[in-house]
Order: structure tokens, then C-alpha cells, then sequence
């Protein structure tokens, strides 16, 4: 554990020119002034990796051809990375972190965990073997309302939990992938057996389990190939049962045309209900049993410990999509410092998604109707 409180150390593993994520990795992680990027393995090909370095601003010493490379010469500097964030597709991710906690290196890695379920248990017998910390960016975890409404359904303020609704649908996949961040979402070489369902449907269902507190035990999954030559899902659709009784229903779609990013998770309990919407992430709806209905926005004073730790600005200053993100770095450097309060989702959330996406596709495609979550078929 690093126990000073210096800035920490971060080697990144793509986002190289023409990336997304990478760049969304380098802001959050520097927002809060923790963590500074100081090497990079940015593509596969030296001299994009050499540019990207460039774009990044770090020395040009420290933009590697190579993972291998950059983790030789990083753990041998006195002043080396202190961990490796991986911003890669999906097919990369279990190579990245094998080599990476061999070498001794914590790592924050995007979601979902890897390209198969059979992956994720390896990577996730790596994680525990190493014992070092590790991370997933499911971002929407980040956001302080989301926490806010967590910490109060824990503390039963809807009493049992009855239904839960999650949706996010997009309309950027409805035409022709074009372009380098839609290209490899659609190949199964590079994202693994599942499209929408492998990249929003993990986010959805992470969100609704980590707010309700419940677990998935069975399921019903419906998914789509819409658009005509696509080789993956695009549009799904999972009723869900939870450990506790409650039943609910996952919607995800990467081809509903005028939707942008609209996750929203709605859970109704025995004596209230909660909303929210990621594209309006400052208000949580409360309703109550007596008609009443409360704006809890962000910054409120009486927001909980989690809301007001995962909060910078004050009430009506927004914050959105980059700070939610900024948090989930806040929480992975309290574990490389040794501090408690982490939220930041682990390799038991990177199992669940993994261990969905199988179940859904496979399910789904052989018409099973209910199974157990585990893939076997209900008697």
C-alpha cells in the first residue's frame, strides 16, 4: 500500500488517436489532482504510441511500443507507475491485467471485465492470487445520487424492495457502424459474444444491483440482431428476478434512433420509490406511500456521507458524466493508499456482468424462457 501522500503514478494501456475512452480515463483520473498519467502503452503500433505520448503530454521516454515494455522499464525506475489503467476492447483486457499484476501492478480496468465468462474466472483467479487492488470503471456507480439513493434504500426508506426498472437505450448503432469506436463494439474477434447487451446491458444491470443492494437469481432474455449483417446483439430486452422476491425488467438498445444516453433506474419498495435519469444526473425523484414526491438534488445539505464524498461543487453547480468517473479513481486510489470507504466496483462485479452476457446470449438464442442466473434451465 502506498501510504504517502503524494500523487500517484498512472500508466495507461490504450487510448491511443482516435479513442474515447482514453482521454475520459486521462480527465478523470487527474481531476482531483490524486493521480497524474506519466507513461502509456497507447496502441500496438510504436509510432501511434509515440503521437499519443505527444498528445498527452508526458515524456517521450515513457510512451511505450508495448504493455511488456512500458511495465519493464516502469517497474525498474525508481519512480515507476504505481498502477495501469487498461482503456482497451474488450478481447485485450485479460492479456493487460495478467501481464500487469504479474509484474506486480494494481489495475483499474473498463468495463465489461473481458470478451468471455471463461476469461473473467481466469482474470478473477489472477486478482485474488496477486492480492493487489483492482477496479472496474462501471462509471454510473460514481455519480453522488446514485450513492444517495443506494445508502437510503439500505437504510429502508422504501421499505422491501418490490420492482426494479432499468433502461438505456441509444440510437448511435441504428445505421452502419462507422468509425473506430463503433467498429469494434459490432466484431465478435474483438468485443466477444455480446454487442449492446456486453456494452450498456453490463452497465444497466451493475446499476440496478448496486442501488437495490439485491441480486439477480434468474432471468429471461430476448435479444435482437436489428440491423441487417450485424453479427451482434443490438437490442435486448431481460425480465429479471431478484434474491429477495422482486421482480424486474432490464431494457437496452443500441439502434432506437433520438435516444443518447438514457440509462434510468426506477425501484419501487413497500413505502416509496426512487428515479433517476443519467442524462439530468443532479435530481433523484423520491416518492412516498402518501402521494408526497421528493426533489432531492445534488448538493443538498442533506445528502448522506457516500453523496457528499462523491460531491465537488455546490448545490445548482452541475456536475455529470467526468466527475462520476473522477470518483471511481477516487475510490481505487483509497485502495492503493489503504484507506476504507471504496466503492469502485471489483472482480465479483466484473463476474456478474461477464456471467449476464453469457447467460443472456445463450439463453436467448435457444429460447430457454427462465433460468437460473447461474445458465442452467429452470425445472
Amino acid at each position: 500500500m502506498i501510504r504517502s501522500k503524494r500523487r500517484l503514478r498512472m500508466g495507461l494501456v490504450g487510448g491511443g488517436p482516435g479513442s474515447f475512452i482514453g482521454p475520459v480515463h486521462r480527465i478523470a483520473a487527474e481531476l482531483d489532482r490524486e493521480i497524474e498519467l506519466v507513461a502509456g502503452a497507447f496502441s500496438s503500433d510504436p509510432d501511434r504510441s509515440r503521437d499519443a505520448g505527444v498528445l498527452y503530454g508526458i515524456d517521450p521516454e515513457r510512451a511505450y511500443p508495448s504493455l511488456e515494455a512500458m511495465l519493464r522499464e516502469e517497474t525498474a525506475r525508481p519512480e515507476g507507475i504505481d498502477f495501469v489503467a487498461v482503456a482497451t476492447p474488450n478481447f485485450h483486457h485479460l492479456p493487460a491485467v495478467r501481464a500487469a499484476l504479474t509484474a506486480g501492478v494494481p489495475v483499474i480496468c473498463d468495463k465489461p471485465a473481458t470478451a468471455t465468462l471463461a476469461e473473467a474466472e481466469e482474470m478473477a483467479a489472477l486478482v485474488r492470487q496477486a492480492g493487489l487492488p483492482f477496479a472496474l470503471t462501471y462509471t454510473y456507480s460514481g455519480y453522488p445520487l446514485v450513492r444517495e439513493a443506494r445508502a437510503r434504500i439500505a437504510a429502508g426508506a422504501i421499505g422491501k424492495v418490490r420492482k426494479i426498472l432499468v433502461e438505456y437505450p441509444q440510437g448511435w448503432l441504428a445505421g452502419e457502424a462507422a468509425g473506430k469506436q463503433a467498429e469494434w463494439r459490432v466484431d465478435p474477434a474483438r468485443a466477444g459474444a455480446g454487442g449492446c447487451i456486453a456494452d450498456i446491458g453490463v452497465h444497466a444491470f451493475h446499476l440496478a444491483e448496486f442501488v437495490s443492494g439485491l441480486r439477480v437469481e434468474r432471468l429471461m432474455a430476448d435479444l435482437g440482431t436489428v440491423v441487417p449483417g450485424r453479427l451482434l446483439d443490438d437490442d435486448c430486452q431481460l425480465l429479471l428476478r431478484f434474491n429477495n422476491g422482486a421482480r424486474g425488467a432490464l431494457l437496452a438498445s443500441q439502434i432506437s434512433i433520438g435516444e443518447r444516453n438514457g440509462l434510468r433506474l426506477r425501484v419501487y419498495g413497500e413505502t416509496g420509490g426512487f428515479d433517476w435519469k443519467q442524462e439530468t444526473p443532479n435530481t433523484l425523484i423520491q416518492h412516498h406511500l402518501d402521494g408526497r414526491t421528493e426533489l432531492v438534488q445534488a448538493g443538498d445539505p442533506a445528502l448522506g456521507p457516500d453523496a457528499v464524498w462523491a460531491s465537488r461543487t455546490p448545490g445548482g453547480h452541475p456536475e455529470g458524466y467526468l466527475e462520476a468517473f473522477a470518483n471511481i479513481y477516487r475510490d481505487f486510489a483509497r485502495q492503493l493508499r489503504g484507506e476504507p470507504g471504496s466503492l469502485a466496483p471489483g472482480i465479483e462485479d466484473g463476474l456478474r456482468g461477464m456471467r449476464l452476457i453469457e447467460t443472456a446470449v445463450d439463453t436467448s438464442a435457444r429460447n430457454l424462457g427462465w433460468v437460473d442466473f447461474s445458465g442452467g434451465q429452470d425445472n
